[in-house]
């Protein structure tokens, strides 16, 4: 046999009896055995698609310690946590170590006791670290969401920039960089300041099939976040917003209405952010409000949704956050409430930066952020196309794909909304001339004696969801523009006067301000997995939160939800049986293996003589 063959076969046993899947993703092999082998890669890959065990195999065919470059410290001690269940030798070397612990990790280094080290940026280039390494046997390294190594990047940091010294002082140990966020320029800044230019390039693509894309149009946002709830109960989920008040103010409202939420921003004690990531790890809390400050180091892979409550900067972090859904695979939603206010809030924040390149940048991102929140083409093939990558067919799970917006000749009103816009002296936002179309009768509008006008009334027909949508579209058309200097007031543009002078007529997509969220409960995240025993995944479900409570660790490091379902669907009876379930290696077999057993077995023992359909959940 040569050493290829033995090379793969070794590593599929490695997959099946450590880790538990019965086979490799796209480009997992691949990747595997070109380390393995001593090549250096550069990996990109989307969230929850197995980047991990591109470097985490190769530690463990490669003789010494595989050293793992993480940003966040919880980042780390999550792997090293789901690595441990697996009984693979891991740890973790951070700042929230205490002098014994950290004393501890470098004896088990220099002893050749352990397959994978985690460690910060900043830990592994300063204090002598490089000297250590010197003494030790390595088996690679490995740069973790490598996209903060890049200026060009959504989140740039100085200490990645000086990872590049690890291919000076160790030129022939195996470098792999991995990142599931990077455009065409930041992929190239990743290869330059790594020294990766004869590294292979594995570019899995960016496509998530199982979330769903959905945009509405923001109107009473707390109102369209309940209703979107309404229909997930008990589901575990990350809603963003933009400031820490906001963070509060709808983590303070959904508590009121008996959710199990929490608020995480960086103005936070240290110990109640904590607290917060630990109970919603171990299914505690079911939403986490949340600055852009939480999630990169959340490896949680039963969170079946992520809202943003507002609009995020750039494309990236939009992608980045979204993907901290459905992790696991099983259908998942991002929904994203999107207002013209918005984008002025923004924008002001980029006028903060003093950089003049920094902020062209930031322009360009925001501007396409716009973009695919204004899209009335299927949602995945924008955001894919920013990218770089081509999706030859819609998507069909996206709002825009399954609900396509109806088209309307809208010349008629927008000459109404522009000549309004004219006659109140192009000085008043929005609302106000939402308000004059309208023929509202209040003390504002008396006192400007606005109810005077020819325009005050004359789109009584409309609600004022309606004027709004049509108004922000025209923003989008640039037939009126916002001038965010003096308080978003709106002014006609050039390209207005063609349409009021009636020498052009323009259609328009009717209002995305009915949502249409049906009576009945939305279907759980099982649809991918065929039919299942839906109150025997309840009793599991209770016996792995029983064992991670025992043991002091989050509950999917046990067995995570698309596990429970597959033993739910065919409950396995016997060691053999169990371990033909993804996600149950040896180690866990042995460790956990005889309780899931005795319950399964129980729950059929008690239902034998139950009609099995009653429990059965259908697609």
């Amino acid at each position: 046999m040569d050493l290829a063959c033995s090379v793969k076969d070794d590593i599929h046993a490695t997959l099946d009896r450590v880790f538990g899947y019965p086979g490799f993703r796209s480009h997992q092999q691949e990747i595997i055995e070109d380390l393995i082998t001593g090549n250096d890669a550069f990996v990109l890959m989307p969230t929850g698609g197995g980047k991990s065990l591109c470097f985490q195999i190769p530690a463990l065919h490669r003789p010494g310690v595989a050293v793992v470059v993480s940003p966040l410290i919880s980042l780390m001690k999550d792997q090293v946590d789901a690595l441990r269940a697996n009984g693979v030798a891991a740890a973790f070397y951070n700042s929230s170590m205490g002098s014994r612990a950290a004393r501890e990790v470098l004896s088990r280094l220099h002893a050749d006791e352990l397959d994978l080290l985690y460690i910060s940026p900043e830990r592994l280039v300063s204090g002598g670290f490089l000297e250590r390494l010197a003494d030790i046997e390595i088996a690679l390294f490995a740069i973790d969401e490598a996209h903060c190594v890049s200026q060009w990047g959504h989140d740039f940091r100085p200490e990645y920039a000086k990872l590049g010294i690890l291919r000076q002082r160790f030129p022939d140990i195996p470098l792999v960089a991995l990142t599931a966020t990077a455009d065409a320029q930041t992929r190239e800044d990743i290869i330059q300041v790594l020294a990766l230019q004869r590294a292979r390039r594995y570019i899995t693509g960016f496509d998530r099939p199982n979330i769903k894309y959905t945009v509405l149009e923001k109107h009473k946002p707390f109102e369209q976040l309940s209703r979107f709830l309404a229909t997930r109960q008990g589901q575990a989920g990350i809603i963003y917003a933009m400031s820490r008040r906001r963070v509060e103010e709808v983590a303070g409202k959904l508590q009121e209405q008996g959710i199990r939420a929490a608020a995480y921003h960086a103005g936070l004690p240290d110990a109640e952010r904590q607290d917060t990531q630990e109970r919603f790890l171990r299914d505690e809390l079911s939403v986490v409000v949340a600055t852009v400050a939480f999630g990169m180091g959340i490896d949680k892979p039963n969170v079946r949704f992520v809202v943003h409550y507002d609009l995020p900067k750039h494309i990236e972090g939009f992608y980045q956050e979204t993907g901290r859904a459905g992790r696991d695979g099983l259908p998942s939603d991002a929904l994203l409430l999107f207002g013209a206010q918005d984008i002025g809030t923004v924008r002001r924040l980029i006028e903060y930066n003093e950089n003049p390149e920094q902020k062209r940048i930031e322009g360009h991102k925001l501007n396409a952020m716009v973009g695919l929140a204004e899209s009335v083409t299927c949602r995945r093939r924008v955001l894919l196309s920013y990218f770089g990558e081509r999706l030859e067919a819609a998507c069909g799970n996206c709002d825009v794909c399954l609900d396509p917006p109806e088209q309307f000749d809208a010349t008629e009103d927008a000459r109404k909304a522009l000549s309004c816009v004219y006659r109140v002296g192009q000085r008043f936002g929005i609302g106000h001339v939402v308000a004059v179309l309208r023929g509202a009768d209040n003390e504002r509008i008396r006192k400007l004696d606005h109810h005077r006008l020819t325009t005050w009334g004359i789109g009584s027909d409309r609600s004022e969801q309606e004027w709004t949508s049509i108004f922000r579209q025209l923003i989008h058309h640039g037939y009126l523009i916002q001038d965010i200097a003096s308080y978003s007031v709106l002014r006609l543009t050039e390209a207005a006067r063609p349409l009021l002078r009636g020498e052009e007529s323009l259609e328009l997509a009717r209002p995305r301000i009915r949502e249409q969220v049906q009576g009945k409960k939305r279907p759980g995240p099982d649809s991918a997995q065929g039919p299942y025993d839906e109150l025997l995944f309840e009793e599991l479900r209770i016996l792995r939160k029983q064992l991670a409570d025992e043991q002091g660790v989050p509950p999917y490091i046990v067995f995570g939800d698309a596990s429970l379902i597959q033993m739910a669907r065919d409950k396995p009876m016997d060691e053999n049986e169990l371990l033909r379930i993804t996600g149950v290696g040896q180690h866990k077999l042995e460790k956990y293996g005889g309780d899931f057993l005795d319950t399964i077995a129980g729950y059929c023992l008690g239902n034998s003589d139950t009609a099995s359909g009653q429990y059965i959940r259908q697609q």
